[in-house]
């Protein structure tokens, strides 16, 4: 594909998900900040000093290795939400998801507020059948309470082997009493792109997440549709409602699919690596036919990516709801022993400037998801949005974005 890939990242992770395919890259040295390379030795006595209080007092013997990787992930999770320590076996989940499956209960979630918060369950998978939606809350499993403070912890319980069950109590807006819902684990197969040509002749494509294989498969799914009706594409309706987001470079690429040229993202952080911009290059695979993107409360970080670059370029009319509003990248740096840090490093930014961290993207139609009879509203509109439109765009007119310090 086209775009810019950013040097130094092992891989990039735009949401804190379940079963989420995120891509690998060779990891480079960060610059060192001279003026933080002491260590402070006042608090590493102090950690010292606790520890040993522990080994000594506790109730229980805690072994040594156990009390250095828990205060490890105290630290690294207390930063924000996103940032985490793995050990070896979920590191290994991190590579194997790379592949597009796993063996869970197929749901993408989020730490907020102090609440596992759900953003989108995986299409096809057992969450997605058994009714589960975004901004329910997980509670508990398999009775026993959970919370945002061990993401890591709540997301490794809900995994397991095909054909095990697992109990998630469930808080649901609207309804007054805790939901039980058993799930079967299964086979969670990460199938990101789908595309038809609706009843009413319009073109329409899914994405459901971003992973390394989305960008070839949404160019493979627009020649079938191509070939499904003998000609070029009138208009397109791009659904990434419920998109939790995924890999960066993945968000990038699709995104450039439909421009022509100019900025997609940039993005801020305190290292080099931290800091780049991505640039479409030339082609734009519709040809400027209409495009609109529907987009909801569900669509997350790698989805904001592309709806707002899509949005600044005015290349489409975006519908639906107000977006989640994450405007982080995580970046995955091995450790010895085959451990790993997720760690917040950077802040990105869309192609006029706008950071949409806690903000989302606000649609330029606002719509609500349902209509009479449970018509679904929003892709209705979006489709009114194409006919008898083309919209125009001016790269070279775009605000130049943050620059890159």
């Amino acid at each position: 594909m086209k775009a810019l890939i950013m040097r130094g990242l092992l891989a990039v992770w735009l949401g804190v998900v379940l079963g989420l395919s995120v891509g690998l890259a060779p990891l480079v040295l960060a610059e060192r900040d001279t003026a933080t390379e002491s260590l402070p030795w006042d608090e590493a006595r102090l950690l010292a000093e606790v520890i040993e209080r522990v080994k000594r007092d506790y109730v229980d013997r805690v072994e040594d290795h156990d009390l250095i990787e828990a205060a490890i992930r105290g630290m690294i999770a207390d930063l924000d939400p996103h940032s985490a320590f793995l050990d070896p076996g979920q590191y290994r989940d991190v590579r194997v998801n790379t592949s597009g499956s796993y063996s869970g209960v197929g749901i993408e979630v989020s730490a907020a507020t102090g609440s596992i918060v759900v953003v989108a369950p995986i299409d096809g998978g057992p969450a997605a059948a058994a009714g589960i939606v975004p901004g329910d809350i997980i509670f508990s499993v398999d009775g026993m309470p959970v919370s945002g403070v061990d993401l890591d912890d709540t997301i490794d319980r809900m995994r397991g082997p095909a054909g095990t069950s697992v109990t998630l109590g469930i808080l649901r807006d609207g309804q007054p009493d805790a939901l039980r819902i058993e799930l079967q684990r299964g086979p969670v197969t990460v199938r990101s792109v789908r595309a038809e040509i609706l009843d009413s002749g319009e073109a329409y494509t899914r994405i459901s997440h971003f992973t390394d294989a989305t960008p070839a498969d949404l160019t493979r799914a627009l020649q079938s549709l191509e070939e499904q009706i003998g000609g070029p594409l009138p208009g397109l309706v791009l659904d990434l409602r419920n998109n939790p987001g995924g890999v960066l470079e993945a968000a990038v690429h699709v995104a450039d699919i439909f421009l022509d040229s100019g900025l997609i993202v940039t993005a801020e952080g305190r290292t080099l690596d931290a800091r780049f911009r991505m640039e479409a290059q030339h082609g734009d695979r519709l040809a400027g036919a209409p495009l609109s993107v529907l987009v909801n409360g569900g669509s997350a970080s790698a989805a904001e990516i592309v709806a707002g670059a899509l949005q600044d370029h005015r290349r489409a009319t975006i519908v639906g709801e107000a977006t989640f509003g994450k405007g982080s990248v995580q970046t995955i740096m091995p450790l010895s022993d085959g451990r790993a840090i997720k760690l917040t490093t950077s802040r990105y930014f869309t192609p006029s400037g706008r950071s949409i961290q806690n903000r989302g993207i606000t649609p330029d139609l606002v719509v609500e998801p349902f209509g009479a009879e449970g018509e679904d509203a929003q892709l209705r509109s979006a489709v009114g949005t194409l006919h008898g439109r083309r919209l125009a765009y001016d790269a070279a007119a775009m605000p130049p974005g943050p620059p890159n310090r």
